[in-house]
């Protein structure tokens, strides 16, 4: 809480962001860590803006109210994809986000859906679902995404890991 605390105060100072829509980009953030009663919240408030796009990338993309704004990014969409929670970043830009937010790249490019992928998954302390599964910051871009990035909290279960990493280690093998 302390740390949405000070990403409200921070966009207090001038910025495109309003106090309606600021707390989409501290939840493609994992501020606070997803959970299903964050997602479900969030994904109300959304649906308040109007009619999601459902027509690429597997996903419901939200166009908000008002561009918001943080640390020199911007973004006009939200995004609810799977267990996840996110924001499409302005322009090709998963490398300058891997480097802000201290992501390292991702070993698969999901059945090539992204050409570039970052992740860190959050310390213990903020997995709150650990049995079920872990919860990551990404942020990914390719040839779907048009030109933006997108930089989402994501929850990912065991048993998905697991497939991941069994489709990645056949993969590897000669």
């Amino acid at each position: 809480m302390k740390s949405l605390a000070l990403f409200t105060t921070a966009l207090s100072a001038p910025s495109l962001a309003t106090a309606a829509t600021a707390d989409f980009f501290a939840a493609a953030l994992c501020e606070p860590p997803y959970s299903t009663a964050v997602a479900t919240g969030l994904y109300e408030e959304a649906e308040s803006f109007g009619k999601a796009d459902t027509s690429s990338i597997g996903a419901a993309i939200y166009r908000l109210p008002e561009p918001v704004a943080r640390d020199g990014l911007k973004t006009e969409e939200v995004v609810f994809a799977g267990m996840s929670i996110g924001v499409l970043i302005d322009g090709a830009s998963a490398a300058q986000l891997a480097r802000r937010f201290d992501l390292i790249p991702e070993k698969s490019s999901l059945f090539g859906a992204s050409s570039k992928g970052f992740a860190r998954v959050l310390p213990d302390d903020l997995q709150s679902m650990k049995d079920a599964g872990l919860i990551s910051i990404i942020a990914r871009e390719g040839p779907a995404l048009g030109g933006k990035t997108l930089l989402a909290c994501e929850f990912v279960s065991n048993e998905d890991r697991q497939a991941l990493e069994a489709y990645e280690e056949s993969e590897s093998r000669p």
